[in-house]
């Protein structure tokens, strides 16, 4: 019974799914304050979903099974990441060895599941979505995983996300030190890519490629899509507050945090144009990953 309230009700599927809604809201808010409109009501976000569930399902001619099964795949792996990320803060003595790293692999499917349905919808845009969100991931994902040996590193070799919480509170938190604001700042330059937000949304640019990946999907898959994307709203900046910002994480510097880091998401998303994805590659490779190699070489100095 637990089991069952701790990944589909807290701080599972039901409290990550209001959270990252609620949050989509408040960027689709802000732009739209930016661009001198009015924006949609708070509860325009879920709205969405719901009309979304009573739309016919339509199936391109000729796709495969993995065109229905891609959604559910990447929103199963960002529930599992909301609800180990939850139980490591709320209950860090029951947490396993090696759950950061099984964090880190959950994290890439939500681009997986793209790059899957993308590629069974048999539509000549959705493939090229598919190969800008591929290209992609092979880009940002380097420097990422680099931030977090930075951080592994500066927790003593901790592969445990309570071990890496402990650490923080008694030594302090990771971003108070050089290596730890330049793996900072590589991650959360990862984290926008990572939620197909600008500069980094080349591969769902509407302008360009008329929705590229989900142009094909409809009804249920769709919503499903838009609500995995919602959700990792809400478990990348939670991601990146537990391993960098993790000193207090009292509830009200944690929510504090947290809407710290999603102003920064906005203001990202509504201050750069878009990237192509050339230069997106040539910047992941070069600027991200280099700042990343050196807070490593630092964090084995001890700074």
């Amino acid at each position: 019974m637990k089991i069952f309230f701790d990944y589909l009700i807290f701080p599972g599927f039901l409290f990550s799914a209001v959270v990252g809604l609620l949050a989509g809201w408040v960027d689709r808010k802000v732009t739209a304050r930016i661009q001198w409109r009015v924006g949609p009501p708070w509860h325009q976000n879920f709205t969405d979903i719901l009309k979304l569930l009573g739309k016919e399902t339509i199936v391109p001619e000729g796709a495969k099974f993995t065109f229905l099964f891609s959604p559910y795949l990447g929103l199963l792996s960002v529930v599992l990441v909301a609800a180990l990320l939850g139980e490591g803060i709320i209950f860090p003595l029951q947490g396993f060895v090696g759950d950061l790293i099984v964090v880190l692999y959950l994290l890439t499917i939500p681009a997986i599941a793209l790059i899957m349905g993308g590629s069974s919808s048999r539509n000549p845009l959705a493939s090229v979505g598919v190969s800008r969100e591929m290209k992609l991931v092979l880009a940002y994902e380097l420097p990422f995983l680099l931030s977090v040996t930075a951080v592994v590193i500066k927790s003593a070799g901790a592969i445990q996300i309570s071990q890496i919480l402990t650490h923080q509170m008694s030594a302090g938190s990771n971003i108070a030190s050089i290596s730890g604001t330049l793996a900072f700042l590589t991650a959360l330059l990862c984290m926008q890519a990572k939620l197909g937000f600008v500069p980094f949304d080349a591969s769902e640019a509407e302008q360009e490629i008329m929705g590229g990946v989900l142009i094909e999907y409809s009804g249920l898959p769709l919503a499903i899509f838009k609500l995995t994307k919602a959700i990792m709203l809400y478990t990348m900046p939670l991601f990146l507050i537990i391993l960098f910002l993790a000193k207090d994480l009292s509830p009200l510097f944690l929510i504090g945090k947290y809407i710290g880091l999603l102003v920064i998401i906005i203001l990202l998303k509504n201050t750069n144009p878009r990237l192509r994805i050339d230069q997106a590659l040539r910047f992941f490779w070069r600027i991200p990953t280099l700042s990343a190699i050196i807070a490593i070489i630092l964090a084995l100095f001890g700074l």
